[in-house]
């Protein structure tokens, strides 16, 4: 009766031995090429999880520096706006000036001035000043 059992157990030992041969047969679907790049390049002992491992401070570095990278590049836009945004308001900011100096300039004019205090009832002077001199004796 030991042979019997022996022979069943070789039996289904022969028989899950096939089934994992037929189930390692089976033709591997084919990823796309990145995928298959990548499997390669890990499986084929490339590179291996270990190095993988190794060269991982490095990629974080690397990582880091680029996103230093783009943080830089959106300061410097975003002060380039703002040096575009000051320059227009000094523009306009000189202009004003410019506009109000020559406002300035026209009403401080004789002829504004006088027309301007002709309704307090002050009138330009016709004769020159004329100087007073006393005498101490």
């Amino acid at each position: 009766m030991n042979n019997q059992f022996r022979k069943r157990i070789e039996e289904q030992e022969e028989a899950q031995e096939q089934k994992e041969l037929e189930t390692v047969e089976e033709p591997v679907k084919e990823d796309g090429p990145t995928t298959a790049f990548f499997r390669k390049l890990f499986t084929e002992g490339v590179v291996s999880k270990e190095s993988a491992t190794d060269m991982l401070p490095f990629l974080i570095f690397l990582c880091v520096l680029g996103m230093i990278y783009i943080a830089n590049s959106h300061m410097a836009v975003k002060n380039i706006r703002d040096i575009d945004k000051l320059s227009k308001e000094v523009k306009e900011l000189s202009w004003e000036y410019k506009s109000l100096k020559a406002d300035l300039m026209f009403k401080s004019k004789l002829t504004e001035v006088a027309k301007k205090v002709d309704t307090l009832g002050i009138k330009e002077l016709i004769e020159p000043p004329k100087k007073i001199i006393i005498n101490k004796k």
